[in-house]
């Protein structure tokens, strides 16, 4: 189980947050979303926790993760790989 306080700011049609979107998926992990193209609030939130409204961002404890790959790998470093290790 992860611990961490985990949200995901992205928008429908982009297509890097549909690639993050879409391992979420295919791996079962669920993280709250926020919609920063139809809640103004929620690109606010962003722009002043992580500097910039640039989209997907991952939020974790507090801090923010742009870049799509580089959320797939926090992803399947937090979520996929462990539980794969207490299967063997």
């Amino acid at each position: 189980m992860n611990s961490h306080e985990l949200v995901l700011y992205q928008y429908t049609m982009c297509q890097y947050c549909y690639k993050v979107r879409r391992y979420m998926d295919a791996h079962e992990i669920q993280i709250p979303l926020k919609d920063t193209l139809r809640d103004p609030e929620a690109r606010a939130e962003l722009i002043r926790i992580g500097g910039k409204g640039q989209v997907p961002a991952l939020m974790i404890d507090g801090r923010i993760l742009y870049e799509s790959n580089a959320i797939i790998a926090w992803l399947h470093e937090h979520f996929v790989q462990p539980q794969a290790a207490h299967q063997e």
